[in-house]
């Protein structure tokens, strides 16, 4: 224990010292230490590995000990385990989602009036702040996953701190992770409690390569041959971490034919929700291989998964200050990445993680990944910091926004006559009530309706199969086509 600490909470709920990290409590007796922390000090800091079940655990309890007076507000990095979330916590109850559980994100919303936890996708909390900076309603907002260091989850946070310090006592704020550094973000929160728990998850072995992969190697060839090996040495469904759609759709289609008994099914963030569904339910009489990107590290449950190969991989938004341009880079993966993905093996019996690295390697890899605050475009948050009337210097940032990026973004933004000295202008107002970047929300509010289809092609996925023309005017025919 932490001497100089305040105090915290063990697992039978007695007060201790504050900023300690409790030792290793099984996740149930971590619920009730949670719970009293946060009813002491309103602000804790949760960790717990992949599979501990927190996810679902907490929201769930703070429902059932009528703790929380209001809805209880759950942040989720992506769509897929946003809806993933709330259809279990549905389940758990015996209800359809949309009634005590309900979610929203954009575009889809299932909610009614008895729903009292609500599942979002992180800018759906940055709207309701701007648009109502009490939260009314809101008694607690829960951020799931914080690892993955989202721009908009470490803006959402800092938001509600200074929401909470100055309109809100009573709410109640939590950070949830797997492989959190927990002190830091503690500290931020003022000293908050941190909450340990070592989960219910099975032991994994992991098996690096003996040797560095030769320079030679293709992707593709290495984790061919892993999966192959995987598939001989082990049993149950396997789940192959690579970088891309791309990475996944090549090994698709090498395993389709050397492993004809396997059932081979992708994932990643623009698969249609029915294959994506396909990925996370178990298949009745084939052994699953699951190719996914790094949306499956996430508090997704993928059933049946007793092996996990890695590529070692992962995919990122990097801002190019000299072209003003966000591009997607491959860079290798964190170790906090890698215990994250390595966990997934664990969650229903002891597990296998296959490597893509020697042994000797994993020391060269980086602790944690960036947080995208250090490497994005930070136009948006810029936009949304002058809309809240703040300076990144008022509010508590975990990272705060390096001054050359953010200087950047406030040149564009004047020149797109958003900002002026400084200050919101209302044509910057109006850009900021759009889920778009401001590029995009510019040129949708000055050229009007005939630009709505090119702003939806520019922010999104390609609506067209892999290998259609290129043709820019044949996708905005499709996206301007009435609905049948």
């Amino acid at each position: 224990m932490n001497s100089q600490s305040k105090h915290c909470v063990d697992a039978r709920g007695l007060f201790v010292n504050k900023g300690c990290v409790l030792d290793r409590l099984p996740i149930l007796d971590a619920v009730d230490a949670f719970c009293a922390a946060l009813a002491q000090d309103g602000r804790v800091v949760l960790c717990a590995p992949p599979g501990a079940g927190k996810t679902t655990h907490i929201p769930l309890a703070l429902h059932a000990r009528n703790q929380i007076k209001g809805r209880i507000l759950m942040l989720e990095p992506r769509r897929l385990a946003a809806r993933g979330a709330a259809e279990r916590m549905a389940e758990t109850l015996g209800e359809e989602v949309g009634q005590t559980v309900g979610y929203r994100m954009r575009g889809e919303t299932k909610t009614s009036k008895a729903t009292k936890i609500e599942v979002v996708t992180e800018g759906i909390l940055i709207r309701m702040l701007q648009n109502d900076p009490e939260l009314s309603g809101i008694g607690c907002v829960i951020f799931d996953e914080f690892h993955e260091r989202a721009l908009t989850t470490d803006l959402g946070l800092a938001l509600c701190l200074e929401v909470q310090e100055a309109l809100r006592e009573d709410l109640q704020l939590v950070v949830m992770s797997a492989t959190l550094d927990a002190e830091p973000i503690a500290r931020l929160m003022g000293d908050a409690p941190i909450v340990q728990s070592q989960g219910q998850s099975y032991p994994v072995t992991d098996i690096h390569r003996p040797r560095p992969l030769s320079k030679d190697t293709s992707l593709e060839s290495a984790m061919a041959e892993l999966t192959h090996q995987a598939w001989t040495e082990t049993q149950g469904d396997i789940l192959v971490f690579l970088p891309g759609e791309q990475d996944i759709r090549r090994l698709e289609s090498r395993l389709t034919s050397s492993l004809p008994h396997a059932e081979i099914a992708p994932l990643y963030g623009a698969l249609k929700l029915a294959e994506q569904r396909k990925a996370i339910e178990p298949h009745a009489t084939k052994r699953k291989i699951v190719l996914a990107t790094s949306i499956a590290e996430t508090s997704l449950t993928i059933t049946g998964i007793t092996t996990v190969i890695d590529s070692g991989l992962s995919r990122r938004a990097r801002f190019d200050p000299a072209t003003g341009m966000t591009r997607l880079v491959t860079e290798r993966a964190s170790r906090a990445e890698a215990r994250q993905r390595m966990g997934r093996a664990g969650r229903v019996q002891e597990g296998v993680c296959y490597k893509n690295w020697s042994k000797a390697e994993e020391g060269t890899l980086p602790a944690f990944p960036p947080a995208e605050i250090e490497v994005a475009d930070l136009s948006g948050l810029v936009l949304e910091l002058a809309a809240w009337g703040a300076l990144p210097q008022d509010l508590k940032f975990l990272t705060p926004p390096p001054q050359a990026q953010y200087t950047e973004a406030q040149d564009l933004l004047a020149t797109l006559g958003a900002l002026q000295d400084g200050r919101i202008t209302p044509h910057g107002a109006a850009l900021a009530q759009l889920p778009l970047h401001p590029r995009l929300a510019h040129m949708l509010i000055t050229c009007g309706k005939p630009a709505a289809a090119f702003a939806a092609l520019l922010s999104d996925r390609d609506p067209l199969s892999r290998g259609a023309p290129i043709d820019l005017d044949l996708r905005a025919k499709l996206i301007r086509a009435p609905k049948t």
